[in-house]
């Protein structure tokens, strides 16, 4: 276990040094959200639940600020390792393809947990209660942050460039957390746009992140935590896949 505790502790020192940026930048961008949505829409109820837009979005802004830092910190970490050529000192290294793959992916959800904590901590007094189901959020926090995690690792591999990092990120990454319910109920779009939602997955993480502490979600809570886990799965096993294979890491 030797060599997946030096690589973890190496991916935790990698973000912990410019903790400013990794850490305090997302906190922030989260708080800003919450002020300017607190200010002009608190006083607007959401179909289905008892409090107001303003607290509604605490656990949404939580959860898309935990996911989105968990895929920065696999993707960053390997693209930046691969294209200066500082990879092949890990890949010298005798590390089995589960020790490669565990050591970013929880490093990766270590920063997302301490960001979502510390958004949590800066905007859970505009109105969050303590949470009714703790364990439930706690386990769809993680599994939010190893879908990332685990997508950060499979960007970070496949890209060529910064430009096809900066793609996937502007393309795929930013449309599935803003188009996932953070800022909305469900039952506030039209049938087409409630069909669209219901194909992403990120949804299912904040709308189950969501009832932990609303005891009301838009669809059942036991689906939410069926599908996060299943994508949870699937993410895992491609990254797997691709770090076994070494495509793109050996060449």
């Amino acid at each position: 276990m030797i060599g997946f505790v030096t690589l973890f502790y190496k991916e935790i020192l990698r973000f912990w040094k410019v903790m400013f940026q990794t850490l305090l930048a997302p906190i922030l961008s989260a708080l800003l959200f919450q002020v300017v949505f607190f200010q002009t829409l608190s006083d607007r109820t959401i179909e289905g639940y008892i409090v107001h837009y303003g607290t509604f979005l605490i656990p949404g802004l939580v959860m898309m600020s935990a996911i989105q830092n968990a895929y920065a910190n696999s993707a960053s970490s390997l693209i930046q390792a691969r294209l200066n050529r500082s990879i092949v000192f890990i890949l010298l290294a005798p590390f089995s393809t589960l020790e490669f793959f565990g050591a970013y992916l929880l490093a990766a959800v270590v920063r997302g947990l301490l960001v979502g904590l510390g958004v949590i901590a800066t905007i859970g007094w505009f109105g969050l209660t303590w949470p009714t189901h703790l364990g439930l959020a706690i386990l769809f926090c993680i599994l939010g942050c190893i879908i990332f995690g685990g997508l950060g690792i499979i960007t970070g591999i496949l890209s060529k460039s910064f430009d096809q990092f900066s793609a996937f990120q502007s393309f795929i990454i930013m449309p599935l957390t803003f188009l996932s319910g953070t800022f909305y109920s469900l039952h506030s779009l039209s049938i087409f746009w409630q069909t669209v939602t219901y194909t992403n997955p990120t949804f299912y993480i904040i709308d189950g992140f969501r009832y932990c502490f609303f005891n009301h979600s838009d669809i059942s809570p036991v689906l939410s935590l069926a599908v996060v886990s299943l994508s949870a799965l699937i993410v895992s096993l491609i990254s797997l896949y691709i770090i076994h294979k070494g495509y793109r890491l050996r060449s």
